[in-house]
């Protein structure tokens, strides 16, 4: 096995690096056994306390499954990983794009915020309605500043997700704005289409404030879809 040696200072963190990215890009493949700790800690020239670590990170993303006592089995990503292995391969970049990571959490934002913007019309919370309607107000006058805008516009869509009464696509919202926009930190130029459009966050914030569902959802899509869209924004990695 071809794996590198890694620096002390945080030698878990490589160890569950280089053995995720090898599930996800396949070089272990669903059913197989990983080697024994004993293995991968002369492999990695490692303890076994950091491969131990690094696979109970691995089995959290649902990558593995460790029995007590016996073999580690790769999973199949495709079927038992969530959000949070996106954040994770987010900080490599090698083996899924980053690139094609931000177009499709892009695309699943736009989905999600066009139907929570449906919701909370239909759902009416008056509280957040009127903060919302303030926000969009105070919306225009950041401009032309993109990093204001975009701080802006999460604290919007959060007012509307969280809105919509659904439990799920606040879940999902808090992941997608995690830290650095979940995956790579899209820069605000990119999205300024999107973070530009005052007049569509209000006429957004107003739809909602009157109950009008589907209108809700028009200008939602309207505004969600511009970055996606677009050509695949760059990002800036992680050192």
């Amino acid at each position: 096995m071809a794996f590198a040696p890694v620096p002390r200072a945080s030698v878990s963190d490589h160890v569950f690096g280089q053995l995720r990215d090898a599930i996800v890009s396949g070089r272990y493949r669903p059913e197989e056994t990983l080697p024994g700790e004993r293995e991968l800690a002369a492999a990695f020239a490692v303890n076994r306390h950091a491969v131990r670590e690094a696979l109970r990170r691995l089995q959290q993303l649902g990558l593995v499954r460790v029995s007590q006592g016996g073999a580690t089995r790769v999973l199949d990503w495709r079927v038992h990983a969530g959000l949070d292995l996106a954040l994770s391969l987010a900080r490599s970049g090698d083996v899924l794009p980053v690139e094609t990571l931000v177009r499709d959490m892009l695309e699943m934002r736009a989905c999600v915020g066009i139907d929570a913007a449906r919701l909370c019309a239909e759902r009416g919370d008056p509280e957040v309605t009127a903060a919302l309607v303030r926000a969009a107000e105070e919306y225009g006058s950041l401009a032309p500043d993109l990093d204001r805008m975009n701080e802006a516009n999460i604290a919007i869509w959060w007012l509307i997700v969280r809105g919509s009464g659904n439990t799920a696509y606040l879940l999902a919202f808090n992941s997608l704005v995690a830290g650095t926009f979940a995956v790579g930190d899209v820069p605000p130029d990119a999205r300024a289409a999107e973070l530009l459009d005052v007049a569509g966050h209000r006429r957004l914030a107003a739809a909602i404030a009157s109950g009008q569902g589907t209108a809700a959802a028009r200008h939602a899509r309207a505004l969600l879809t511009a970055p996606v869209t677009t050509p695949t924004p760059a990002v800036r990695r992680e050192s």
